[in-house]
């Protein structure tokens, strides 16, 4: 396989642009602000919609605005878990948790593709790509998950009042699913999103053929530029991601207090 010609690496504006399309498109209905940090409450798997994004300096203490989170994470039955980024604010808010004893984990790259390849392959002969709604998709994630119903429900009701609309595909071969993955378009970004595979059909290729198909759909729909977000552990992803010509955009993780990993 011929590997695409690496990007260089997203400008800090391309950067921050990703990170406000990331966050709208993994709205869930159940957030809030508080002085400035969006809260998001949803009872599903995904973090990026059930933890804090401290988007911009506030006027309370850290102390109180703590408080404040905790109470309604407790109230909507969920750990307090806050996002780090590039753009956190404060800048010293991660250390400042670090020094209170919050742990670190789900180290996340987040990774741009800037220019779109003008093509994609075509798909072998008895493959296609079959677009499906919100419930089905839901249902398929949570299948090859192994997440509980209430998870499933969760993250069909965000996908549902999304206002960033997805498009989810299956990657088939007759009835066998070979692959799976969203898209979501907004501003000629294109997000890839809940990339997987089955497990017997890992190693074959397939979850690059998705991705491609996947970029050309947002091409044709006016994307100019793609991203993601990966697990920093997940080194076969990584692999996928930098034969398709991702390059590292930023990182970010999470922090709680809770002692195990929420």
């Amino acid at each position: 396989m011929t590997l695409r010609p690496r990007d260089a690496p997203p400008t800090f504006t391309l950067a921050r642009r990703i990170e406000d399309a990331g966050l709208n498109a993994s709205a869930p209905p159940q957030q809030a602000y508080v002085d400035g940090w969006l809260l998001r409450l949803s009872p599903g798997k995904a973090k990026r919609a059930r933890c804090i994004n401290a988007l911009q300096r506030g006027h309370l203490s850290l102390d109180i605005m703590l408080s404040r989170c905790r109470g309604a994470f407790a109230s909507a039955g969920l750990p307090l878990i806050l996002r780090i980024t590039p753009f956190t604010q404060p800048p010293d808010l991660d250390a400042e948790l670090a020094a209170r004893g919050w742990r670190r984990f789900d180290e996340t790259r987040v990774l741009a593709l800037v220019h779109l390849p003008a093509s994609a392959p075509p798909l072998p002969a008895g493959v296609r790509l079959q677009e499906v709604g919100p419930a089905q998709y839901a249902e398929v994630v949570g299948q090859l998950r192994g997440t509980p119903p209430e998870q499933i429900a969760a993250h069909f009701e965000r996908l549902a009042a999304s206002r960033v609309p997805y498009q989810a595909y299956l990657l088939l071969r007759g009835e066998e699913l070979l692959a799976c993955g969203q898209i979501a378009l907004e501003d000629g970004l294109v997000g890839l999103y809940d990339i997987l595979t089955p497990e017997g059909q890992r190693g074959r290729g397939h979850g690059r053929r998705l991705c491609e198909a996947l970029l050309q759909r947002g091409a044709e729909q006016g994307a100019r530029h793609a991203y993601l977000q990966v697990d920093e552990a997940n080194a076969p992803a990584l692999r996928l991601y930098e034969r398709l010509g991702f390059v590292l955009a930023y990182r970010y993780h999470y922090r709680t207090d809770t002692p195990d990993e929420p």
